[in-house]
């Protein structure tokens, strides 16, 4: 299962089976530390399983990220720096994804402690990635 914020992308691969929630790239599992949000994405995932029969169909998920597409003009235009109120105004242009870390990040403490650093297939994990 393939979980996408981008449609046209997803469907040109080939994906055997997607769901496409309508949200900024970088934000496809939800806002960062909304765990009710990502809780309820993963959920609606879950259920597409019983829904998608045949490879390559993509389904919608109902989430908005907004309560109206205002957001898409903002996110495509080029990220300008501004000072005073303006700031505030286009505090949503270029590239809103979450800034990316060198080390691994978890959503809980629990989570570092399981994760393998020896796993062979999680190359973030190691050292030498």
């Amino acid at each position: 299962m393939s979980l996408s914020s981008a449609r046209s992308i997803t469907q040109s691969v080939g994906t055997p089976r997607a769901v496409y929630l309508d949200y900024p790239l970088g934000q496809t599992a939800g806002r960062a530390g909304d765990i009710v949000e990502q809780n309820a994405i993963l959920e609606e995932t879950c259920k597409a399983f019983e829904e998608l029969m045949s490879p390559g169909k993509v389904i919608d998920l109902p989430m908005r990220w907004a309560e109206d597409d205002a957001w898409k003009d903002r996110v495509l235009r080029p990220y300008v720096p501004l000072d005073g109120p303006e700031q505030a105004a286009e505090s949503l242009s270029g590239d809103q994804r979450t800034p990316r870390e060198a080390t691994p990040q978890y959503q809980s403490g629990q989570d570092e402690v399981v994760a393998d650093p020896n796993c062979e297939r999680c190359i973030f994990l190691s050292e030498s990635a």
